[in-house]
C-alpha cells in the first residue's frame, strides 16, 4: 500500500505547491483498508450528529458488547435495544444498526461484494439504508475501501482547509472545489487526507 501513496504524493507535489507543502509537513499518507466494514458502517452511524469526544466514548463502550471488540450482524442482532441504550446508543440509531445488521443477515446486503463494484454501485447500494446519506458513502469510500479518486465535495472540513490553505475570502462553493481539485485527479481522496490532517494538526 505504502508504494501507492508513494505514487500518490509525488503526483500531488508536482502538480500542486500548496498539497506538495502539506505533504511535506504531515508525512507519508496512512491510510489502511478497514478489514470490518460492518464495523465501519456502525462506527459512521454512531458518530453522526454528536461530538468527538462524546462519539468516542460510546464507540469504545459499544465494541465492548462485541467478543472480538469489533461489531459483527449476528452478535448485535442478539443485543437487546437496552443493552444498546445503556453505551450510549440512541433510540433511532439503534433502529438503523439493527436494520443493517439484520440486511447483512438475511442476505439482502453483501459488503465483500461492495469492495469489487464501481463507487457509483456503492453508493447505490448503500444509499437504501436507513441512516446511511451521501457524506457516510464518501468516508466509507475513502476510510474503509481507500478508492483513490473520491472528492468529499460537502465536508466543512475540507471546505474550511481549503478556504485557509488557498486563501480564499469564504468557503469555497461546490464549483470552486471541483476546479481547484482538478489537479488532483486521479488522487482526490489522497489530497483530502491531506486537507484533513491540517486541521487536526494545526501548529
Amino acid at each position: 500500500m505504502s508504494n501507492r501513496w508513494q505514487e500518490a504524493e509525488q503526483f500531488l507535489r508536482d502538480k500542486d505547491p500548496v498539497l506538495g507543502g502539506l505533504i511535506e509537513r504531515y508525512g507519508p499518507c496512512t491510510l489502511s483498508p478497514r478489514k470490518n466494514l460492518f464495523d465501519f458502517l456502525c462506527e459512521s452511524i454512531i458518530w453522526q450528529q454528536i461530538s468527538i469526544k462524546v462519539a468516542v466514548s460510546i464507540m469504545e463502550r459499544f465494541r465492548s458488547l462485541f467478543s472480538k471488540n469489533q461489531a459483527e450482524p449476528e452478535e448485535l442482532l442478539n443485543l437487546s435495544n437496552e443493552d444498546l441504550r445503556e453505551v450510549g446508543v440512541s433510540q433511532r440509531k439503534i433502529i438503523y444498526l439493527k436494520n443493517l445488521a439484520k440486511k447483512i443477515v438475511d442476505g439482502e446486503l453483501d459488503l465483500f461484494r461492495l469492495r469489487e463494484l464501481s463507487n457509483e454501485k456503492i453508493e447505490d447500494e448503500l444509499l437504501k439504508l436507513k441512516g446511511i446519506g451521501p457524506w457516510t458513502v464518501t468516508m466509507f469510500l475513502i476510510f474503509a475501501l481507500n478508492r483513490t479518486n473520491v472528492l468529499p465535495i460537502g465536508d466543512l472540513g475540507i471546505k474550511k482547509a481549503i478556504q485557509i490553505h488557498y486563501n480564499l475570502p469564504e468557503l469555497p462553493r461546490p464549483d470552486k472545489i471541483r476546479e481547484i481539485a482538478r489537479a488532483w485527479h486521479p488522487y482526490e481522496s489522497i489530497a483530502s487526507w491531506y486537507l484533513w490532517q491540517s486541521l487536526r494538526n494545526k501548529d
